[in-house]
């Protein structure tokens, strides 16, 4: 199981917006700011270890205000809800 230091060294904070969370609702998507030096692999193992989900996919965008966003998407629509309240999106 991933540690919480490694998983906060990652992941900043959770998107909150209304975008983000009808995404999780209808997509089963959630949205996170990371770290920089976050890559793809790395997220999509850090996620599945630390809430005991399967991650489907992860896109990685930069923002125009220098932040690296991260859209990750999961199988099941109960994991992405689990992830969403864990981290306090919902």
């Amino acid at each position: 199981m991933a540690r919480v230091e490694e998983f906060y060294r990652y992941v900043k904070y959770p998107l909150i917006t209304e975008k983000s969370v009808l995404m999780v609702e209808r997509e089963n998507k959630v949205t996170l700011i990371v770290d920089k030096r976050a890559t793809k692999p790395l997220l999509k193992k850090l996620i599945s270890e630390y809430f005991g989900v399967k991650v489907k996919k992860v896109n990685i965008m930069n923002t125009h205000r220098g932040e690296k966003k991260a859209i990750i998407t999961f199988y099941n629509t109960d994991d992405a809800l689990k992830v969403a309240t864990s981290l306090g999106i919902l």
